[in-house]
């Protein structure tokens, strides 16, 4: 049965640091299950790699590992459906960014060495691959598609928005600006003197742009 009307709608911006920020000013935490898990992997993967192969011993190893690796994608679901689940109960209409996640976790082109022939430039893979270890171990993919099946059993409503600029735009003003956003965390526009959390300042954009579309839609 779907459930009963809140009049609440919320935008929601996904993230590293937090798992997610809505437009209310909440933040989730990011548990981080496969960071927590990657020491005891680490330590079963080596004892994997000195195993003989088709030995008894190997075969155990290989179960250890595919163990551990079971219980990261079942915390992972576990956090996934309890806040898919928070968020359908208190809003009626949830938007949230349109994510090309393959596109973000792809590796950076190589930069050859235009003086130096059969060399390359640094090109961020390194710091590149750390992100996007975080962007897949928080699972924001299979949290969207979950937050989608609920929604739509709840008789809610998700639409997904552009992403670009959502917070680099202000929410006060509207001035977009690469300088409003200076750290990671924190929003100052230029423009106005607007100070907020950058996620937060995200996800009221993000939601601004989800009720224009869903009016739009309804027009």
């Amino acid at each position: 049965e779907p459930f009963p009307a809140t009049g609440s709608a919320v935008g929601i911006d996904m993230g590293v640091a937090n798992f997610l920020a809505d437009s209310n000013g909440e933040f989730v935490p990011n548990p981080r299950h496969g960071q927590k898990a990657a020491a005891r992997l680490e330590v079963a993967q080596q004892a994997l790699s000195r195993c003989k192969r088709r030995s008894n011993r190997r075969r155990k190893a290989v179960e250890t590992v595919a163990r551990l690796h079971r219980k990261v994608r079942r915390q992972r679901l576990d956090h996934a459906h309890k806040i898919a689940l928070d968020l359908v109960r208190q809003h009626d209409f949830i938007a949230h960014e349109d994510l090309k996640i393959r596109n973000m976790v792809r590796t950076p082109a190589p930069k050859p060495d235009p003086e130096r022939p059969d060399s390359f430039l640094p090109n961020g893979a390194a710091a590149k691959a750390g992100l996007n270890k975080s962007i897949n171990d928080a699972g924001w993919g299979v949290f969207l598609t979950i937050l989608h099946a609920k929604a739509e059993s709840a008789g809610r409503e998700a639409i997904a928005v552009d992403p670009r600029n959502t917070s680099r735009r202000c929410p006060e003003c509207g001035h977009t600006a690469k300088e409003n956003r200076p750290t990671q965390e924190k929003f100052h526009c230029h423009e106005c003197d607007h100070q907020a959390h950058a996620d937060t300042v995200g996800a009221l954009n993000v939601l601004r742009a989800g009720l224009v579309r869903r009016n739009g839609r309804q027009a």
